[in-house]
């Protein structure tokens, strides 16, 4: 059967006027990226799948680059969906590169896991000795408003984060076979929508504890339906979340980010 594989590249660099300027960009098959005009001296880029979802057998792959000095915000359109496959996984892979002064923030929306779907997906991020990185990855069983259920999915996720070529941050999730075996308190508890966001900047112990308090402060009107819990160390902060549908966990995950991101607005998509 015809398989898709995209791939789509997008470089940024810093302007004589401070703003971020768009140094390169290369789109393939089903991968595009459109750069909407705006206004603020940070760039921000929309990923689109035209495929409208990968199933099994298809390939997905995206470089970002964030020159010296300046800001890359990349989010994607809609959704990601991943379909019931007829056999081998998806495959999805980002790989992201920030300079001395640069910060990057990956802010893809949801990725929804239907029925028998198989997904791997990769995040590999190299880090400068100053560069600031945030990043956020949400996966959903089925739309609950469609009346779906997952009974049975296969997931590898698999991040990588380093600053100047040493290793600070390795997360790996495998989902193999029945859901129902994730319902113990301890993994997903009957929740259907779990995220994780990462930030790693080069501040002091006392900057991240901070933050670490303002994030926590931030989800406290969220604590009926959704759990959370927040970390700060080494450099690096850490939210993770779960609730039991994704229409309750995406306020909460805003409202994390907005912390984190020193309430910079979210890209536009994510608003509409």
């Amino acid at each position: 059967m015809q398989r898709s594989v995209g791939h789509g590249a997008i470089a940024v660099k810093a302007g004589h006027d401070g703003r971020t300027r768009l140094a390169g960009l290369h789109q393939k098959a089903n991968a595009k990226i459109r750069v909407p005009r705006q206004h603020a001296p940070r760039l921000e880029a929309v990923l689109i799948n035209t495929a409208g979802g990968l199933t099994g057998g298809d390939r997905l792959d995206w470089r970002l680059e964030a020159g010296r000095d300046t800001h890359l915000v990349v989010a994607t359109q809609a959704c990601e969906r991943i379909y019931r496959s007829t056999g081998g996984a998806a495959r999805q892979t980002t790989r992201i590169d920030v300079a001395d002064g640069a910060r990057l923030d990956w802010l893809p929306q949801e990725t929804i896991l239907f029925d028998r779907s198989a997904l791997d997906r990769t995040l590999e991020i190299e880090l400068a000795e100053t560069a600031r990185f945030i990043g956020l990855e949400t996966i959903v069983l089925g739309r609950q408003a469609m009346g779906e259920t997952v009974a049975e999915t296969e997931l590898r996720d698999r991040w990588r984060i380093r600053r100047a070529g040493e290793l600070v941050h390795a997360d790996d999730l495998r989902i193999e076979g029945d859901v129902a075996d994730l319902s113990a308190a301890a993994l997903l508890g009957g929740c259907t929508a779990f995220a994780t966001i990462v930030a790693c900047a080069p501040h002091d112990e006392d900057r991240w504890r901070a933050l670490a308090g303002a994030v926590r402060a931030a989800l406290a009107p969220f604590h009926e339906g959704v759990d959370a819990g927040v970390s700060a160390f080494a450099g690096k902060g850490i939210v993770r979340l779960k609730a039991r549908s994704s229409h309750l966990l995406r306020p909460a995950i805003i409202a994390a980010l907005s912390a984190l991101r020193d309430r910079i607005a979210l890209p536009a998509v994510w608003r509409s």
